[in-house]
């Protein structure tokens, strides 16, 4: 039994070393991560692919910041945007920090 349990932990560390060493032919794996944006965005002057951007903000909601802005005028703040239907304080929190009003 003793030996059993040696082959098998000798066998599952061979496994474990082979599976984390690429071969040498190989070709490299491809990152498929999705890339993060952080570019800031002037929701003064943004598009609609712009705003897109932003953590949590669609194609619907985009367009509601531009027909609003277009509207009412430009944002003075941050808090301006709650006035858009579909941006509420989680939104507003996740894009705080993105967003730029010129």
């Amino acid at each position: 039994m003793k030996k059993l349990s040696s082959c098998l932990l000798i066998l599952l560390s061979l496994l474990l070393v082979n599976s984390s060493m690429p071969e040498a032919n190989a070709a490299p794996a491809k990152d498929t991560t999705v890339q993060s944006v952080t570019a800031m965005v002037n929701v003064n002057a943004a598009s609609v692919t712009e705003l897109q951007t932003l953590p949590g903000i669609g194609r619907v909601t985009a367009q509601r910041i531009i027909d609003y802005r277009t509207a009412k005028g430009p944002f003075a703040t941050l808090e301006d945007l709650l006035k858009v239907k579909g941006i509420g304080q989680s939104t507003l929190q996740k894009i705080g920090d993105r967003i730029v009003l010129q």
